[in-house]
């Protein structure tokens, strides 16, 4: 109820005078805080010098960000443009064996960066997970993929592995790790849909030719292997209208976002901040709250970038790859919550959804969301932090059904029937806007320390209580009505599309 119900317009703008007017103040706090802690010891390894003309230092806190630009820079750029290169051939000169060239190019990209026993590690681990999907049983391909995913996850199986190869360079690690547990995901999304396979099994060349697709290789997204198979095998290679135009246009805009987050790292040192909990005790409560969120924020950006870029070297090769993330300022639902769409992807269509079915029963959700998130724990490496991370998001995710069931029993769902659209949905924004704090403080953990969030979680709730509290609830409340009218134009416009679609 209230979903498509408008709010008025002078409402609206208030709405986005708040919500702007609680930025700029948040922001400027920050802005001091990392202006007066440039040259403080104890930030020292995380800010290095930057624009000296400024007179501002760096934040360098994020390994992946500083080695993405840094170390891993001149790779990417080699490796993705003779990808593009080799593919735009292949594509014009034989595009019904495009899918084996793109096997051939990636299978000596990975050896030409790893070496020859690191290539035999990923191909023995095809072997054995193509070897069970022959028998067309889901549980067996279930427990082999496990086993295989917690042998690269669980030491000492994992260093073990990583022990073979030999030689060493500093993004060996990420490479030998990223590339393995993508494959293993590949791997058992080939064997399940394999079992699916009503007549006969796909040959080890199809396995192969998705595993080595260069661009998705080691880092993701992952792409189930129906889609992908269903897409590099057509022959008929055609663009949309304007797709080119699109692909330039989401080019630009990543190369934008690595400009600003440059920028950004120079005068907010969101990622640095936090690491001293002595300094950080000493900003307000607006700014702490506004830190927990900024993190949140860079996140996303991270994941939108890194997966926008691997996804435009995918549209260029036909493909119709996952999308990046949507941005955690557009979220106030848990089930909408993640960072790697391709890994949501396939964990909702293998997992949650299968064991979740229509997501109504409390039991079935339960087992779905406690399943799910046992193997996106044994998927991100088995620590402290994990399970924490693991168990609180569960939580929050089968709180929310809870919650929603609560309020669809008859009296609740009387009174909500008496009322009016409008103020259905501003009730309903209030209760969001409980959720989206409760997704920031839930993800801060993994993000950053569990100590940051326990000291924003014992600010924001016990000790501003109950100015703080309410001031930052109701702003939150402002946001989430604009992001309930963003969804309403959207549901609008579907609509819309939909019944054109009807009368042509």
């Amino acid at each position: 109820m209230g979903v498509k119900t408008m709010l008025p317009n002078y409402e609206l703008g208030f709405y986005a005078l708040v919500v702007t007017c609680a930025v700029v103040y948040s922001g400027s706090g920050i802005f001091e805080a990392s202006r007066d802690s440039m040259n403080r010891k104890a930030f020292r390894d995380g800010i290095k010098p930057g624009w000296h003309y400024f007179g501002r230092k760096m934040d360098v806190a994020d390994f992946e960000w500083v080695m993405w630009f840094t170390s891993f820079r001149n790779i990417i750029i080699f490796a993705l443009s003779g990808h593009v290169l080799f593919g735009k051939i292949c594509s014009m000169t034989v595009p019904q064996h495009r899918a084996v060239m793109y096997m051939l190019y990636g299978a000596l990209a990975v050896l030409g960066s790893m070496g020859l026993v690191y290539l035999m590690i990923i191909l023995s681990h095809c072997l054995v997970l193509y070897s069970v999907a022959l028998a067309k049983q889901k549980w067996l391909c279930y427990v082999a993929g496990l086993c295989c995913l917690a042998s690269f996850k669980v030491e000492p199986f994992g260093s073990w592995q990583s022990g073979f190869v030999t030689g060493a360079f500093d993004l060996q690690d990420v490479l030998f790790y990223g590339g393995c547990t993508f494959t293993i995901m590949r791997c058992m999304s080939f064997a399940l849909e394999s079992s699916e396979k009503k007549e006969g099994i796909y040959s080890i060349f199809d396995l192969l030719k998705y595993n080595f697709y260069l661009p998705f290789f080691f880092f993701g997204p992952v792409m189930t292997f129906d889609q992908f198979h269903a897409q590099v095998s057509t022959q008929e290679l055609r663009r949309k209208d304007d797709e080119m135009k699109s692909i330039r246009v989401n080019a630009l805009l990543h190369v934008g976002a690595i400009v600003a987050v440059d920028i950004f790292f120079h005068f907010f040192y969101i990622l640095t901040l936090p690491s001293d909990l002595k300094f950080v005790t000493r900003l307000s409560d607006w700014s702490l709250a506004g830190l927990a969120y900024s993190n949140l924020v860079y996140d996303w950006v991270k994941a939108a970038v890194m997966f926008g870029v691997i996804n435009t070297i995918a549209r260029l090769d036909h493909l119709d790859p996952p999308q990046p993330p949507k941005c955690i300022t557009m979220l106030y639902v848990f089930a909408e919550t993640h960072f790697d769409r391709g890994i949501n992807d396939w964990l909702c269509k293998y997992v949650y959804d299968h064991l979740g079915e229509n997501h109504d029963s409390i039991v079935k959700e339960l087992v779905a969301s406690v399943s799910t998130f046992a193997i996106t724990t044994l998927w991100l490496g088995p620590c402290e932090i994990v399970y924490i991370w693991s168990v609180i998001n569960c939580f929050g995710l089968n709180f929310e059904l809870w919650v929603q069931k609560f309020f669809q029993l008859g009296p609740f769902a009387k009174l909500e029937a008496k009322l009016s659209g409008a103020m259905s949905r501003r009730i309903r924004a209030a209760f969001g806007a409980v959720n989206f704090w409760a997704i920031v403080l839930y993800n801060i953990p993994a993000l950053n320390s569990l100590d940051f969030a326990l000291l924003v979680t014992k600010r924001l709730l016990v000790t501003g209580f109950p100015v703080s509290t309410l001031s930052i609830w109701f702003i939150t409340y402002c946001g989430v009505q604009l992001i309930k009218e963003r969804e309403r134009i959207l549901a609008l416009e579907e609509e819309e599309k939909g019944d054109k679609a009807k009368v042509e």
